[in-house]
């Protein structure tokens, strides 16, 4: 090895030692925002800022669940491109919400069809008329109202409506030859839920829904979430809604207990922990707890 060269490669192995691990992180991630990774069957994920993208590439064409935000899509349909030459066939939100359906509009033009429940549209344009952010939407041009299916290549892509939970227009996505299922954010992974009350969400109903989906799924199922406390586990099983289920369970329970007992709006937000929840960390019990206290009657 050249002199200069050794130098070089020396300093950066030592300048790469003395940064912490957090800094290393922080240095990689700048560097790669973003991450792909294959599940199984052409099923793969995108991860940067936002939900959880899932992506298909066949032979025949391509489909992609959810677009995170502008900048992300981009980035995404960029990776895409090096993966496939074929045509992006469909873009399916799960949901309304701007993380999830926000980078729509790099779409616009380049994918045949955009999916969601009638609901999900009906959300997304109404938000969009109050942000007057109406320019910056490319709105769903199929909708459903309990199933929809389509194939893309060999893998049949279904969609699946149990009602309200998240939103009043959630849906899970199903590949049903990979056995993959994207939740949306009818599962946030050990993380406190956003509970959107103004989008029609119901704790009591997402319990159900959930019921539905261990029905319909089966134990082979990889499920996709569409947040997880840890970045690392944004794919999981039945187990890990179970989890989140439990937490709902319990929470509905909690406010109901406290606002039979007397305790005021104000005494209950300031609650730190549900009883008897152990796994669901980070922020946002407050939203949770509020959401349900308006549900159960409060004011």
């Amino acid at each position: 090895m050249k002199r200069r060269n050794f130098i070089q490669t020396t300093g950066l192995t030592l300048g790469t030692l003395a940064l912490s691990g957090k800094e290393l992180l922080a240095n990689l991630l700048a560097e790669n925002p973003y991450k792909m990774r294959d599940l199984r069957g052409g099923v793969g994920i995108f991860t940067e800022r936002g939900g959880t993208i899932a992506y298909l590439t066949t032979p025949k064409g391509i489909a992609v669940v959810d677009s995170q935000f502008p900048e992300q899509s981009k980035h995404l349909i960029d990776e895409l491109k090096k993966l496939s030459e074929k045509p992006i066939k469909l873009l399916i939100n799960t949901h309304h919400h701007g993380d999830h359906s926000g980078g729509n509009i790099s779409f616009k033009g380049i994918v045949e069809h955009v999916v969601a429940h009638e609901n999900s549209l009906k959300n997304q344009q109404i938000t969009a008329q109050k942000q007057k952010t109406e320019d910056k939407q490319l709105y769903p041009d199929v909708t459903f109202s309990d199933t929809w299916k389509q194939k893309v290549g060999k893998e049949s892509i279904k969609a699946h409506y149990f009602g309200a939970g998240h939103t009043n227009g959630d849906s899970f996505i199903h590949f049903e030859h990979a056995n993959i299922v994207h939740t949306g954010d009818l599962v946030f992974n050990r993380r406190y839920p956003f509970v959107d009350r103004s989008a029609g969400a119901s704790a009591k109903s997402w319990i159900s829904v959930l019921d539905k989906a261990l029905a319909t799924f089966d134990n082979e199922t990889i499920f996709v979430f569409g947040h997880a406390f840890d970045p690392e586990k944004i794919t999981g099983t039945k187990e890990d809604i179970k989890v989140f289920q439990d937490y709902l369970a319990k929470l509905l329970v909690f406010v109901e207990s406290e606002m039979k007992s007397g305790k005021s709006k104000e005494e209950i937000l300031k609650t730190t922990a549900i009883p008897g929840v152990t796994e669901m960390k980070g922020d946002g019990i407050q939203r949770s707890l509020q959401a349900v206290y308006e549900e159960l009657g409060g004011l």
